[in-house]
């Protein structure tokens, strides 16, 4: 399962049943995208030390899923279909999509436009 930036500002702030969704999972991740807005939102933060301190404790425990050719490929592909379909997604939630295709996983997020992209899994919590 991958997790969106919701999802995972949801599970640092403690609510339950992202924890209860994330631990009936094999395989847990962060796309190197969520982990940049997720960082941005802690720069930003008041509790930035608190942030950071539970970042570096929970991190070990995601696999980081970064973007390559293979990504891009899929990305390119998404968005033009996406487009054409009169159903574009933002440019970051693209990138999310195309690294849940390419790795099989579902994503956790209450963001509905994912249910736009063909093939794609999206679990709410």
């Amino acid at each position: 399962m991958i997790l969106d930036t919701n999802a995972l500002s949801a599970f640092a702030n403690g609510e339950a049943a992202v924890g209860g969704v994330l631990r009936m999972q094999p395989r847990a991740a962060i796309p190197v995208i969520v982990l940049g807005e997720f960082r941005y939102g802690i720069a930003g933060s008041r509790h930035k030390t608190e942030y950071e301190a539970w970042l570096n404790a929970t991190l070990p425990v995601f696999d980081v899923l970064a973007v390559d050719e293979e990504t891009a490929h899929a990305y390119a592909e998404l968005r033009v279909a996406l487009k054409r379909s009169g159903r574009p997604i933002p440019a970051n939630d693209a990138w999310i999509a195309a690294l849940a295709l390419q790795h099989g996983l579902p994503v956790l997020t209450r963001d509905e436009h994912f249910d736009a992209v063909p093939g794609l899994e999206r679990r709410d919590w």
